[in-house]
């Protein structure tokens, strides 16, 4: 897959292919269903298929109160696109020249006179455009004048609810990573680096990971049954994760990702890894001494193992390189 990254510039698109424009945040389900479409339209009459995608996210520039958590990084977006078969992503960096460039502009420099497109899919609610002007009507107006055709993309539903990255970012905050993983069609993970902690799980037995996750949204406070891809060890090894504040020992703490992976020892401090989330155990708690802290600690870990007992690794859908 070739990833262009100054399209608007430097970079030469695939010429006359069959284009699909969106944020694509998560890669989801819905997300699969038109990329798969537009992979198999392209390779039927014969040319590239390509993403095109944004980034930042647009809101983040034009209302930076306003913008979402994201479920993926832009690297996390394009490994995942990877997977898809789709020719080439080009992402456009998404500046104040481009939030300020017309409807009519976006199409005839970039759809036509950058990439050629010969037809084009986007969602059935996408805007694009100052002032959000365009939509798939226009683009179809449009593209009897420079010879594309225009298409929205066929929705996808899950329990009578169409899928979206913004359903998908709730039922991350909410703590809900099975649904979240059912609708992405894959486990929820984010990526980060093992920072070095002050060894408490270490003292009380249960040596954690303090991991500094990069993605935006991550899951709700409490206690998760995890996987952790350590690449240095081309492994993935089951965890049990905390996200919160370790009340029953400090108070005032900002929240943190501590992750303690059964029968794993080894530092792996600096290191990038990445933290798979399976099922929510419970909320977070606060105990009356370490000791029924550390009580429910063990209770926890040997939920973890009867879970991966009945849960084989090799069997969870787990995405990493």
């Amino acid at each position: 897959m070739e990833v262009l990254r100054d399209p608007l510039g430097g970079d030469d698109p695939s010429q006359g292919g069959v284009v699909s424009i969106g944020n694509f945040d998560g890669v989801h389900v819905g997300h699969q269903k038109v990329i798969s479409h537009v992979v198999a339209r392209a390779r039927e009459i014969d040319v590239p298929s390509t993403i095109l995608t944004f980034n930042p996210h647009p809101i983040s520039l034009l209302r930076p109160a306003e913008a979402p958590r994201l479920l993926t990084t832009i690297e996390q977006r394009l490994e995942l696109l990877r997977h898809t078969g789709v020719d080439s992503v080009a992402v456009v960096p998404f500046t104040h020249y481009v939030s300020r460039m017309s409807a009519q502009t976006f199409i005839q420099k970039v759809l036509v006179e950058r990439f050629h497109a010969r037809e084009v899919f986007v969602g059935a609610n996408f805007r694009f455009g100052e002032n959000r002007e365009g939509d798939v009507e226009l683009l179809a107006i449009q593209g009897q004048k420079y010879g594309f055709t225009a298409h929205a993309w066929p929705t996808v539903e899950d329990g009578g609810s169409l899928v979206s990255s913004t359903r998908i970012r709730g039922a991350v905050a909410a703590g809900k990573v099975e649904d979240a993983a059912r609708m992405l069609g894959r486990t929820f993970f984010g990526d980060g680096k093992v920072l070095l902690g002050k060894k408490l799980g270490r003292k009380l037995g249960f040596p954690t990971l303090n991991i500094e996750i990069e993605n935006e949204q991550i899951p709700a406070e409490g206690v998760y049954l995890t996987a952790v891809h350590i690449p240095s060890f081309q492994r993935v090894f089951p965890s049990v994760t905390n996200i919160g504040v370790r009340p029953t020992v400090y108070e005032n703490s900002s929240v943190t990702i501590e992750s303690h992976l059964l029968d794993f020892t080894a530092d792996v401090y600096n290191e990038r890894v990445r933290l798979f989330f399976l099922k929510r155990l419970r909320d977070e708690e606060i105990f009356n001494s370490t000791l029924q802290l550390v009580a429910q600690v063990r209770r926890d870990v040997e939920s973890a193992r009867m879970f991966f007992l009945t849960h084989p690794l090799e069997g969870l859908n787990l995405v990493h390189t």
